[in-house]
């Protein structure tokens, strides 16, 4: 098999597509750790489609930044995204599919809980003005735990297994 300077080229632009969408997402979850909106919002097209399980879905990044403004970005609500297992396909020069696994926690202190859940994502994303972009973001929850955390530190259980119908529940 012979290797031109043209397909070695092609693979090399593959990759830094890909590494540059894993940076994407990263940015995305990061944006929602630290609560700034303004970084979720420069992750999503302006037109993205949004679905959460246990949320309503959402025709468009500003619908959906302003839900978590109201619900995440509260004093007292610490959210930890963690994404692993990620395959990424390049479908086309500027379209891209993925998929990741999230293990997600949060910490309310207004309510004493402890939520963690298993999420599966599936997103498309699109380059325009020379930038990937999250276009369509879906996810699936696998699995929850959910605790209440007494004034003396003890946990109790409230839900454990199958996620409650929305998010918050329990």
């Amino acid at each position: 098999m012979t290797i031109t300077l043209e397909t070695l080229a092609a693979r090399i632009s593959a990759l830094e597509d890909i590494e540059a969408i894993r940076q994407l997402k990263a940015r995305y979850l990061r944006g929602c750790d630290l609560k700034q909106p303004e970084v979720v919002r420069d992750t999503l097209l302006p037109e993205a489609a949004i679905a959460y399980e246990g949320f309503p879905p959402f025709d468009n990044r500003d619908a959906f930044v302003a839900v978590f403004q109201e619900m995440g970005c509260q004093p007292g609500v610490h959210d930890l995204h963690h994404a692993t297992n990620s395959e990424l396909t390049l479908t086309g020069p500027d379209e891209a599919v993925g998929k990741w696994s999230l293990n997600f926690r949060s910490i309310i202190m207004a309510t004493r809980s402890v939520i963690q859940m298993g999420v599966e994502y599936e997103d498309r994303y699109l380059r325009r003005d020379g930038r990937w972009w999250i276009a369509e973001t879906r996810s699936t929850r696998t699995g929850c735990l959910i605790e209440q955390v007494d004034e003396a530190g003890k946990a109790t259980v409230v839900a454990m297994g199958d996620p409650p119908a929305a998010y918050g529940e329990g």
